[in-house]
């Protein structure tokens, strides 16, 4: 516990993108403790996270996301007290260019936070990982793979279960789809089970 509080307090203070010349914004959002069995990875965080709440997962996507975690039987305040929520790249990226949601991080970014998650994951050493989005979803099984291939199964990665889900922004078309959104009950099934399993 005390070697993720360090990890923390190094965390707030990281200035790496900006030195770089990344047009993040900050302050580092995230949340949980050591201990945690469920460990959520999104994309980055929002304008409403970094702005206000200072809470991950706190706007609309987020309302969807725990819309869906509450199907597989967590409230979200059950889910914000026991998980361990994190994301790719801590900081917020900015708009995107097209005015449509936020900016994907870019790969130097996503190179420059990857210490921050290794850490994470690595200290809090959760039984259960949700990886959120195809950023999150490619960073625990590779570019190459699609959302229709991983969204609805469970996997086992180095000893964990990997249940993806895709990002639950509104400007994803992705989610919009019918077929996607068997997919999508499909993986809130596998993680109710998992729930029901470990006790969670």
């Amino acid at each position: 516990m005390e070697e993720l509080a360090a990890i923390h307090h190094q965390l707030r203070g990281c200035t790496r993108c900006q030195a770089a010349g990344h047009p993040v914004q900050g302050p580092p959002i995230f949340s949980g403790a050591a201990g945690a069995r469920v460990m959520v990875v999104g994309q980055a965080p929002g304008r409403v996270e970094v702005g206000e709440t200072h809470r991950p997962f706190s706007g609309s996507a987020g309302a969807r996301l725990f819309r869906w975690l509450q199907s597989a039987g967590w409230t979200e305040a059950e889910a914000r007290s026991r998980f361990y929520i994190t994301s790719i790249t801590k900081c917020f990226p900015g708009p995107n260019r097209s005015g449509r949601g936020d900016r994907a991080p870019s790969r130097p970014e996503q190179e420059l936070c990857a210490p921050w998650l290794e850490a994470e994951v690595a200290l809090v050493d959760p039984a259960v990982l949700v990886p959120v989005g195809a950023l999150a979803i490619a960073r625990f099984f590779g570019a190459d793979r699609k959302l229709i291939d991983l969204v609805g199964q469970r996997f086992q990665i180095e000893g964990r279960i990997v249940v993806p889900l895709p990002h639950p922004s509104g400007a994803s078309a992705w989610t919009q789809a019918p077929a996607n959104q068997a997919l999508v009950r499909q993986a809130l099934a596998q993680l109710e089970a998992v729930r029901q399993e470990l006790n969670l």
